[in-house]
């Protein structure tokens, strides 16, 4: 049984990627075009034009044969162009006048010259010839192919700057309405491509043009939609802070037992959901504003992870200083962790290296969707530590990356090759070094060594009451 011999399969060559627009696609279609029809008009006009010149100059050879065969049979001299079976003359032609007996006309070469011959049979079976000289017409048809090809080649590239012109002027709107697109995509709601030829009804519309108007339509109708639910969102968590903030103090009142500690954790949770809704509608509405201040990263990060009362490693491979909003920031690292213990498993790891904070865990890492879309409210990830329950309400990642959005930090969203998902929060360049930097820098030190011992026993108050029962 003999092997198979495997198959080499090449190399498969790719075209550039620019030979996909449609700008290049269009220059090559004009100029291949435009050369076809150039071929095809040259041709054309040469051949018409070769086959007028050869027929007046058979015509002129005609009649000297006729002038000549007068002049043989009076006994005439025949002239310098005319002679009885010459040697230089064509075999076609010398055989239709000798074997055939017929008439005829070649063009061919006479002593290294184009020239025009005509034959005639004579007595004693002899071919009487003329041949006019064809230099002057050959010269001609040379110089109108010249001419031919000039001109084509100016027509191919005036049509083909013209027609590039107006592909341009294409492409460049086109080009206009995909970065409209994309700021749409990004949460740029406000961006419209405002064609003026879509804005006129009365006037005829191309497809860039229907393109846009499209587009437009469909960013107000979104847009419209999204305020729409941005408005519910916000009155109904306004709405039900008032009656909670009441169940609440009367769930306080209720006697001690397991039904009021279900019924305190319920109301709780309840009143989380409510502010966290509250915080996302002032997020899509793009109200708030970071209170900036440098601080040490370090610090503020393991000041986070210890008000999540949650068993997480912090590990500070490089500290920076950095212009945040403390609060924004620890709010982010927070919903980060919490995220982290929930749906995925333990250890969970906090390093901070420069301005780039990590937070991984060892669970089943995120899910497709949200490393393709990013974190979408109202639906839950399925953690490694819930057994694939689908738990909360989605709402912690999209604050943390509204949060993040209003500090100008970076969030990513990865799985570890290994297992796990990992969070990259990069805080973006501010002041440290130099000038205001400078000194807010050292009033950043002094002040954290003047509150230091505080800030300890905050955390340290913090920690007891989140490990309390």
């Amino acid at each position: 049984m003999s092997a198979r011999r495997p198959r080499l399969r090449g190399r498969v060559r790719r075209l550039p990627a620019w030979t996909a627009t449609l700008y290049w696609k269009a220059a090559v279609f004009i100029t291949a075009m435009c050369c076809l029809l150039a071929v095809m008009v040259g041709v054309l006009v040469h051949v018409l034009v070769d086959r007028q010149t050869q027929n007046r100059a058979r015509g002129a050879a005609l009649a000297e044969l006729d002038r000549t065969v007068a002049a043989y049979v009076a006994g005439q001299p025949l002239g310098r162009n005319a002679a009885v079976d010459p040697p230089d003359l064509p075999a076609p032609l010398r055989e239709m006048a000798v074997q055939r007996q017929e008439r005829g006309t070649q063009l061919a070469d006479h002593r290294g010259r184009p020239a025009m011959w005509a034959v005639t049979p004579v007595t004693g079976g002899k071919a009487l010839a003329v041949h006019l000289d064809y230099s002057e017409q050959a010269a001609a048809l040379r110089g109108l192919d010249r001419a031919i090809t000039g001109s084509a080649g100016a027509a191919v590239v005036v049509t083909l700057v013209a027609g590039l012109v107006s592909v341009s002027r294409i492409t460049r709107r086109l080009h206009h309405t995909a970065q409209v697109a994309r700021r749409i995509s990004t949460g740029d709601l406000d961006a419209r491509v405002n064609d003026p030829r879509a804005e006129r009804p009365g006037r005829a519309q191309d497809e860039a043009a229907a393109v846009a108007a499209a587009l437009d339509a469909m960013a107000a109708s979104l847009q419209a939609r999204l305020h729409s639910e941005q408005r519910f969102t916000a009155d109904v968590a306004h709405e039900l802070r008032t009656p909670l903030a009441g169940l609440h103090a009367a769930a306080g009142l209720l006697p001690p037992g397991r039904p009021t500690d279900m019924v305190r954790d319920r109301v709780g949770a309840l009143v989380r959901l409510t502010e966290d809704l509250l915080e996302i509608s002032r997020l899509d509405a793009q109200v708030e504003r970071a209170d900036l201040d440098v601080h040490r990263l370090g610090l503020l990060a393991e000041r986070a992870v210890r008000a999540t009362g949650t068993a997480t490693e912090v590990r500070v491979v490089r500290d920076a200083r950095v212009e945040t909003d403390r609060r924004r920031l620890e709010r982010v690292l927070g919903n980060l962790v919490a995220n982290a213990h929930k749906h995925g498993r333990p250890p969970v790891v906090v390093t901070v290296d420069g301005r780039l904070i990590t937070v991984r865990d060892h669970g089943d890492g995120y899910p497709a969707y949200l490393l393709q879309q990013g974190p979408q409210r109202f639906r839950s990830q399925s953690g490694g530590a819930a057994g694939g329950r689908r738990t909360g309400h989605g709402l912690g990642l999209t604050i943390a990356t509204g949060q993040a959005h209003v500090l100008g930090a970076t969030i990513r969203f990865t799985n570890a090759p290994d297992g796990g998902a990992v969070t990259e929060l990069r805080l973006p360049p501010g002041a440290g070094t130099g000038g205001q930097g400078a000194d807010a820098a050292v009033a950043c030190d002094r002040r954290e060594g003047l509150e230091g011992l505080k800030e300890r026993e905050e955390l340290e108050e913090l920690e007891g009451r989140s490990l309390r029962p």
